[in-house]
């Protein structure tokens, strides 16, 4: 068969930039601070497990809202006058919630041909048709107080793949100037690039997701920007420890000919956005200052020359004598890394870092497998599932005979986290009741990792455990050669410990079956009181 960058290149190259969507890569665009947002000292938490305003007691039946999701929060009972339009897009009835429907190709039939799912490709109808019905799952199944969440879909001027590859601030913010002075909203839940989400939260309106951008950004729009993915600012926190307790100074165990035992030296590969990059330099001033070294690389997200920029990568490595790469990159980078790394007998430790779904079965099948066969790294997500088995597949089929989205897991989540907002703020709802009700929201654990928002931090996963990749092993994803071996214990920052990761041939013996269902006793978590971080 033919290598990846060809199949994946020969017959579908419009569509697959798409795949960086789906990915939530970060966008290649300087912020400008905020107008609306409300920037200053941290909000203090309420009592956790409760709700933030109005007379909210416990149900008498049931603790959790949604008993058979493991990211249920508490179940509420209120019965009385929720103020009725209490923040814009608010009124006695309903919390209006804009989603953009932009032009962009269809990139989840992309996702669909690289992972072999067989799945109906997503079209823009399918998408909001799956939106539509698992708004009315929430409706169902959360305390909104006599509310229910409206969707207010919007044809957008912008295009999601241009604003990630540094282009559409103008059409992104046209489009957000739309939402605040036509569609009367509290939120959106299509917010997934940074333009697009800066735009919206300098106007005062909750956005959801911008990817992989750093805590000092959500702090200076806050209460408005929040995330399903890291900040990068948690990523480089958690590979800063992780690289000084468990790798520097030590040989490279793993790596292949050539480089096997040779002293590690450690090269990280990141995009050159400013954003990302100012979350890298807090990573290196540390590095430094714990006396290690390492190479900074960077690289631009264009498809059309990524491939060449993985050939220029990879010698560079390989003449700097470079035994593991790091690679905080989006999916489709490794692709082309590892194919020239093969083609120039180039065999390093790969390290994985948990960016972009590049810990995803999926994504690791993609990549030149010999090359995989040496990666590790950690991953803050839970148990792989296959995508019949996820909370939103199975919330969809609750109430409807047809098939979802295949981006239905993402469409899902988005809406989680505005549920959990709402539910948690109790019927006073405002932007800042919402801040507080996520902050009161109790510890979960499922298929998306270990969740808690803290003060500061407006992205969930608070914790990680050890991965290794075998080629071999058989994904629960699509039951495929290919997928990554978890580790048994999760780890919070400054919990990390020392000593040589515990993989491949270190690693304790991984369970006969497939990844336990979220929530199950195959996992425990190590907490750090002190500092409520953990690594990703």
């Amino acid at each position: 068969s033919p290598p990846p960058q060809r199949r994946i290149l020969g017959g579908y190259l419009p569509v697959v930039v798409g795949v960086v969507v789906m990915a939530l890569v970060v966008a290649l665009l300087p912020s400008r601070a905020p107008i609306a947002a409300t920037a200053g000292g941290l909000p203090t938490a309420g009592a956790e497990g409760q709700a933030v305003t109005g007379d909210v007691e416990p149900c008498p039946d049931r603790e959790l809202q949604v008993p058979e999701s493991p990211y249920s929060p508490p179940c509420f009972a209120f019965d009385g006058d929720n103020g009725g339009a209490t923040s814009r897009g608010v009124s006695a009835d309903t919390i209006r919630v804009a989603y953009r429907v932009t032009p962009d190709t269809d990139y989840a039939s992309v996702i669909q041909q690289m992972a072999s799912v067989d799945f109906e490709p997503d079209t823009p109808e399918s998408v909001q048709r799956t939106l539509r019905v698992l708004t009315d799952w929430f409706n169902q199944n959360f305390e909104f107080y006599g509310r229910k969440i409206e969707l207010v879909p919007y044809d957008g001027k912008g295009t999601v793949v241009g604003e990630i590859f540094g282009g559409g601030q103008d059409a992104a913010t046209a489009d957000a100037v739309k939402v605040d002075s036509e569609l009367d909203v509290f939120a959106d839940i299509s917010a997934i690039t940074e333009p697009y989400a800066n735009a919206l939260t300098r106007r005062g309106i909750i956005s959801l997701s911008p990817p992989y951008v750093s805590d000092e950004w959500f702090h200076e729009r806050r209460p408005y920007g929040w995330s399903l993915t890291p900040s990068c600012t948690l990523v480089s926190k958690a590979a800063t420890e992780y690289g000084t307790k468990r790798l520097f100074g030590e040989p490279a165990r793993w790596a292949g000919d050539g480089l096997q035992g040779q002293p590690r030296k450690i090269a990280v590969i990141s995009p050159d956005n400013p954003e990302y990059q100012r979350c890298a330099d807090e990573g290196e001033a540390v590095i430094r200052e714990a006396g290690f070294d390492f190479l900074r690389l960077t690289y631009t997200l264009d498809l059309a020359t990524m491939s060449n920029q993985a050939t220029s990568l990879v010698a560079k490595l390989k003449s700097e004598g470079i035994t593991s790469v790091g690679c905080a990159c989006d999916p489709l980078l490794p692709v082309f890394l590892t194919s020239k790394a093969t083609e120039q007998g180039y065999n390093p430790e790969w390290l994985v870092m948990g960016t972009a779904l590049t810990d995803n079965d999926f994504a690791g099948q993609l990549y030149d497998q010999e090359q995989w066969s040496r990666a590790f790294g950690a991953s803050a997500l839970g148990d792989t599932l296959p995508l019949t088995g996820t909370e939103g597949y199975l919330a969809y089929k609750s109430l409807a005979d047809d098939e979802p989205a295949f981006t239905t897991p993402l469409l899902y989540f988005q809406l989680y986290l505005l549920a959990i907002g709402i539910q948690m703020a109790g019927p006073d709802l405002t932007p800042e009741t919402f801040e507080l009700g996520m902050l009161a929201y109790p510890e979960r654990y499922g298929e998306a990792g270990t969740w808690k928002f803290l003060p500061g931090k407006y992205t969930p996963q608070i914790d990680a455990r050890e991965i290794y990749w075998d080629p071999e092993r058989i994904s629960a994803f699509d039951l495929q050669p290919g997928a990554y071996v978890p580790g048994r214990q999760r780890y919070r920052l400054g919990e990390v410990p020392t000593g040589d990761p515990e993989v491949f041939d270190n690693a304790p013996p991984p369970p006969d079956e497939p990844d336990a269902p979220p929530g199950g006793a195959s996992t425990t978590t190590t907490s750090s009181p002190a500092t409520g971080e953990t690594t990703p």
